[in-house]
């Protein structure tokens, strides 16, 4: 049965549909109404693949209830029954969708946008949708074929609060070697709620600052993959007598590190130690890494009897090629990291913070542990900014006609181009009209002779765009 009420359907605008999630400006691209028609479409598609429950929560934005509850009636609508989790990070709908075995989670986030953005982040029947599956949605909504429930009657929708049983899972398994003190930066955000029990739980003394769940973010921006918004985390630890900082984004799906001394241990160093770690478990093992990641992660892992392996950036990508290749752990630059060994493979913010804490409560001195990883003269991410759909052609332009001299371009994701002393990347974003880059090098003259390439080739094709180097 489809129902016939085609009235709002083509008001819901095609711009909210990204390649990972959904994502819109609350109140003009994402309201009520059109969140409750994408549930009805997720409802429907839940249908198709024969599911019966999606597991929902929401993260600590402002409208996230409102729009959870639409979310909510248009999944029933559909016939589809709801467990509704409440307030949440995004990792532990994941949780839930096993843990409760519905197979199926939405999370409404912004992760890490602005204020006044939010978003769906979908899994169902244990596929995180991306690209075309998220397409396939909107395509649904344009064509009306919505299911009604007149012949099953509409889903019911239960709550349940799944905190304790997350914590108790993961400290069931989780076992430090001594108790250790840190600090922990939430920036306002959801994993806030969780933090301070989880570490606990683990034996951990904490020190909290921003840990209050607030949407409107008022003492920094919750993205840990930007320098500045570390630097209160970075004062306390330098003044206080914590081992280490642990700081989460938005809705604690990733993780940032600070060491006692206030050095930021990006998340494909601290990939470094999580293969060395795992690869002791699960010799042979294949881990893969974003195409923004460091180029020590291949050698060392190899170095370690493990199966090194590049891949696209973003996170329903990366968990699409871990089903693929059996892989037992995944990291990306920006500070997602899978777990598939000892947890079900998905990225969390928090427990890979209590991963961490778990290899390092073995020293003495965790800041040396790593501080010793190796390192090389990077710069943080880049962005060109441009027009909507001129990142991708631009790229697409550059796969095809760019001449790097003595250097092997890798074009699985943009452009990496990789030399004996160093590597260059640009690739269009998914998210939103940039154009990212990132260089790194065995030493400061290396990284300039790269950047300087990289500017001749781009400004070669485009003349007119501002670079950031």
């Amino acid at each position: 049965m489809h129902s016939n009420t085609p009235l709002s359907n083509n008001n819901v605008p095609k711009e909210i549909f990204k390649a990972y999630d959904i994502r819109g400006i609350v109140g003009k691209t994402l309201t009520p109404a059109i969140v409750e028609v994408i549930g009805h479409a997720l409802g429907s598609e839940a249908v198709t693949r024969q599911q019966k429950t999606i597991c929902i929560g929401y993260d600590g934005r402002l409208s996230g209830p409102e729009l959870a509850s639409a979310l909510s009636r248009g999944i029933r609508k559909a016939g589809v029954d709801v467990i509704n989790l409440g307030l949440v990070a995004t990792p532990v709908v994941y949780f839930a969708a096993y843990h409760l075995k519905t197979d199926c989670g939405v999370m409404v986030t912004g992760s890490h946008n602005p204020p006044d953005y939010n978003g769906l982040k979908m899994v169902l029947g244990g596929e995180t949708l991306s690209g075309e599956t998220i397409q396939t949605l909107r395509q649904r909504i344009e064509n009306n074929d919505l299911n009604t429930h007149e012949s099953t009657g509409e889903g019911a929708e239960r709550s349940y609060h799944i905190d304790d049983e997350y914590i108790t899972r993961i400290s069931s398994h989780i076992k430090l070697d001594r108790p250790m003190k840190i600090t922990v930066d939430c920036g306002n955000g959801v994993a806030g709620a969780f933090a301070r029990k989880l570490y606990e739980a683990l034996g951990c003394e904490i020190e909290e600052l921003f840990c209050e769940v607030d949407g409107h973010f008022p003492n920094h921006h919750p993205d840990p993959s930007v320098p500045e918004n570390l630097t209160d985390l970075i004062n306390a630890l330098q003044k206080g007598n914590a081992e280490i900082g642990l700081a989460f984004d938005g809705d604690g799906d990733r993780l940032g590190v600070v060491t006692k001394e206030g050095n930021i241990i990006y998340p494909d160093r601290q990939l470094l130690l999580f293969a060395e770690d795992v690869l002791k478990r699960e010799p042979g093992a294949t881990i893969i890494y974003d195409i923004k990641s460091t180029r020590n992660l291949a050698p060392w892992i190899k170095a370690r009897g493990g199966n090194p392996l590049m891949w696209k950036t973003g996170h329903s990508l990366v968990k699409a090629k871990m089903k693929e290749t059996g892989a037992v752990l995944a990291g990306e630059m920006s500070g997602h990291t899978f777990f598939k060994e000892r947890w079900y493979g998905f990225d969390d913010g928090l427990y890979t913070g209590a991963r961490l804490l778990e290899i390092l409560s073995r020293f003495d001195d965790p800041s040396a542990v790593l501080n010793a990883l190796p390192d090389s003269v990077s710069t943080p991410e880049q962005h060109i900014q441009m027009q909507e759909g001129e990142p991708h052609a631009l790229i697409a332009t550059l796969q095809q006609t760019a001449i790097f001299e003595d250097a092997e371009v890798l074009t699985i994701d943009g452009l990496r181009v990789e030399y004996a002393d160093g590597f260059g990347l640009m690739r269009p974003s998914n998210t939103t009209p940039l154009i990212v880059l990132r260089f790194e090098a065995d030493n400061a003259v290396a990284l300039q002779r790269i950047q300087d390439c990289f500017r001749a080739v781009i400004l070669a094709a485009a003349p007119e765009v501002k670079l950031p180097f």
